[in-house]
């Protein structure tokens, strides 16, 4: 069974560690030499290679009952401020029939061959999955442990399972006998689990999609006593920085620690492959090592263009002004033949052009690390942990699932503590390293270590030529899109790179329901090659095709002189798009589309699907001294059971926030192959009176839950320009909307 393509084995294209194929191959070498890579194995095999045996107990791995009663689920998520736990949470309870305020939570273990997520193959969190591919598995966690209770009760009273019943914690029977989860523990945790234990009918829910599910960690993130990396301090601990080239791609050439190691508290200074180590006593003093660092770098192999002249490049390729060598155009999308030209006043023209985006968290990235031969554990905001497990064993030359993790909270990520290169946590495992003695050490980066990094949304362009008919409807459609892609070249192709396209860079043009109903249809993407490290960003390659799409269509529509929202029905009537339909009537009719605004006040709406579910989203806007003022933002949003309604909510108000804040001001600037945003001060950001208001309203849905943390970002990102071009007549076609 192949696991990882020969891709999977190669280097960071971009530099900045020494995951090499030779050493990659020795872990990866090792876990076939202890027998892991049997027939019939998964990628979850691999990479819980090593992991210690672990006693579970005896209702598993996902479930714990403390002698009073408490209940904890184990989460195998990572919680960074969405909310996921609360979901996983009413998905046990509520098969269990828990006393509700009897619930809580702790975060897992890594151990991919225990918590995969499903729809992975691995240990991670990320594209709105975590409640999604739990739906089943959780559920029947707390319908077998339910079981084991009832039987228990049977058994001591010598009545039917089908005449005991179970309702916030207490079983029962109808001759009045009664026992709490408490008092029936040591029986049920006798009785063998079932295997496919019964689940309830939805209509049967009494907790699932109700108001009772609120998140369990709001005191201790209020009170300041929920636990995250900076928070961490451990006997002995050693703090750590590291000095990065200015340009990306460069490569450190030499370096004068003299005046660094004279600082008082500082411990250590050492080369590890990213750059340079300052190791202290604490923060303060490692950062005035590193000022004191006199460092030379190789810019040989670094990036040297700024972003102009790489948006000129890409706007030229996608024009056909210049022909791509290193790689050639792919087709991700085409039916029919387009035999005529795009030309003629039945064509429309449209270019957009998106920058580099960071994801900027409010918690920068930290690690900390513990190291003594092959030995080794990591204590932080974990999201990918099979990722950093595999990365951490190729440094310390030990099998995956041996890293230990102990994951904590996380401030915010929108996907960067997540990458294809684990890349802070591979820092912090080659500096622990140096240090020896499992000595903690703690790696931290300033937020111009973070913002500076990359690892940024990509920066896009995209070209399109649409034709259309006398109705005003599209007969032909041409795009081409220009953007990097993180994936190849990467580990990450054997799972994203499908017949030579990265899934990502063209999500949401490939499938839309726009282009399923146009007849002649001639779609291509670049993936042009750059130093600069890209990563995905918060709804990934919706954040730019959405836009895209919706913005389009509205111009379409303005041309023929139909209403957006008409024109759209009709687009989706002739797609079979009963799901987008749905979702624009419902937020069309909460918005009041087509009624009477104050004067200077425009509407703009946009549908877009992403991660499985499908969100519309209509935002009122007025021009301000010339800036656009969003005030209100009604989304509509179909992602099948509303599994913890308040949460998926607040994840379309945070998600709106996000994407407004992009479209408005979000843009990294490279100059000469330098970042030069590196902190709020130049990388503005949404304030809270600039947030509108956001109202979610849920469509009833039977379906399997789908993603929520990142579908409501791209349609916001997509509607306001929708009710810029409202006000103005004018379409946009640069992001962001506001210079800075």
């Amino acid at each position: 069974m192949r696991l990882l393509s020969d891709t999977a084995l190669a280097p960071n294209p971009a530099g900045g560690d020494d995951l090499s194929a030779t050493r990659r191959g020795f872990v990866i070498g090792a876990v076939m030499a202890s027998g892991a890579l049997l027939v019939g194995c998964s990628p979850a095999d691999i990479m819980g290679a090593g992991a210690p045996k672990r006693d579970f107990g005896a209702f598993g791995p996902f479930l714990k009952f403390a002698p009073d009663g408490q209940i904890t689920v184990m989460n195998k998520h990572q919680e960074m401020g969405q909310g996921n736990h609360v979901g996983l949470l009413a998905m046990v309870a509520e098969e269990l029939d828990a006393d509700w305020s009897k619930v809580g939570v702790e975060a897992s273990a890594a151990d991919a061959k225990v918590y995969a997520n499903s729809l992975m193959g691995i240990q991670g969190t990320g594209g709105s999955t975590a409640i999604a591919n739990s739906w089943l598995q959780y559920r029947k966690v707390g319908a077998a442990a339910r079981a084991m209770f009832v039987q228990a009760a049977a058994e001591a009273w010598k009545a039917p399972i089908s005449e005991i019943h179970v309702k916030s914690g207490v079983v029962s029977h109808a001759n009045g006998k009664s026992a709490t989860f408490a008092e029936l523990l040591p029986a049920a945790a006798k009785i063998v689990p079932p295997k496919d234990p019964t689940l309830k009918d939805p209509k049967d829910f009494t907790l699932i999609g109700t108001d009772r599910v609120k998140r369990k960690d709001s005191l201790a993130k209020s009170t300041g006593t929920a636990r995250y990396t900076q928070d961490v301090r451990l006997p002995n601990m050693l703090t750590a920085v590291v000095a990065h080239s200015p340009r990306f791609g460069g490569k450190l050439k030499s370096f004068d620690a003299t005046a660094a190691r004279k600082v008082k508290g500082v411990v250590d200074v050492f080369a590890i492959p990213t750059g340079v180590a300052v190791v202290a006593d604490g923060v303060y003093a490692a950062r005035k090592g590193r000022d004191a660092l006199v460092l030379t770098w190789d810019d040989s192999a670094a990036e040297a263009r700024s972003s102009a002249e790489l948006e000129a490049t890409y706007r030229k390729i996608a024009a056909g002004e210049i022909t791509p060598k290193d790689d050639q155009w792919t087709d991700f999308a085409s039916k029919g033949e387009a035999k005529d030209s795009f030309e003629g006043p039945d064509v429309l023209h449209a270019t957009y052009d998106f920058p580099y985006l960071a994801h900027a968290p409010m918690e920068p990235m930290n690690c900390v690390a513990q190291v003594d031969g092959s030995k080794c554990k990591l204590t932080y905001g974990a999201q990918g942990h099979s990722l950093d497990q595999l990365s951490a064993a190729t440094v310390v030359f030990a099998l995956p699932g041996s890293i230990e993790i102990e994951t904590l909270f996380a401030g915010g990520s929108f996907g960067r503590r997540s990458s294809y290169d684990s890349d802070y946590v591979v820092e912090a495992v080659h500096v622990a390293k140096h240090v020896g003695g499992f000595r903690p050490v703690k790696l931290v980066w300033t937020r111009e270590d973070d913002m500076g990094g990359g690892h940024y949304r990509p920066m896009a362009h995209h070209a399109v030529s649409v034709r259309v008919g006398k109705d005003g409807y599209p007969v032909a459609w041409r795009h081409r899109v220009v953007v990097q892609s993180f994936a190849k070249g990467t580990m990450l192709a054997s799972m994203m790179v499908k017949k030579g396209v990265d899934g990502t860079t063209v999500e949401g043009v490939e499938g839309s329901p726009y282009l399923a109903a146009t007849p002649v249809v001639d779609a291509k993407v670049y993936t042009p090659k750059s130093p600069i490290t890209t990563l995905w960003w918060r709804s990934v390659g919706a954040t730019h095709t959405a836009p895209v799409m919706e913005h389009t269509v509205d111009q379409l529509a303005h041309r023929a002189g139909i209403d957006p929202v008409a024109y759209r029905r009709e687009l989706y009537n002739r797609a079979g798009a009963k799901r987008h339909l749905a979702v624009l009537d419902l937020a069309t009719e909460k918005a009041g589309w087509g009624q009477p605004l104050a004067e200077g006040w425009t509407r703009g709406c946009a549908v877009h699907e992403s991660f499985g579910s499908v969100v519309a989203n209509v935002c009122e806007m007025k021009l301000i001294d010339g800036e656009p003022k969003v005030r209100r933002v009604v989304v509509a949003v179909d992602c099948g059971v509303a599994v913890t309604p308040d949460q998926i909510a607040a994840q379309m108000e945070g998600g709106a926030c996000y994407g407004l804040s992009a479209a408005l001001y979000g843009k990294v600037e490279i100059d000469k192959g330098a970042p030069v945003e590196k902190n709020f001060d130049s990388y503005r950001v949404l304030r809270h009176n600039e947030a509108p208001k956001v109202e979610t309203h849920i469509l009833p849905s039977a379906n399997p839950p789908s993603g929520v943390g990142e579908p409501g970002t791209p349609v916001m990102m997509a509607s306001l320009p929708n009710a810029i071009l409202a006000a103005t007549g004018k379409p946009v076609s640069k992001f962001p909307i506001v210079s800075a």
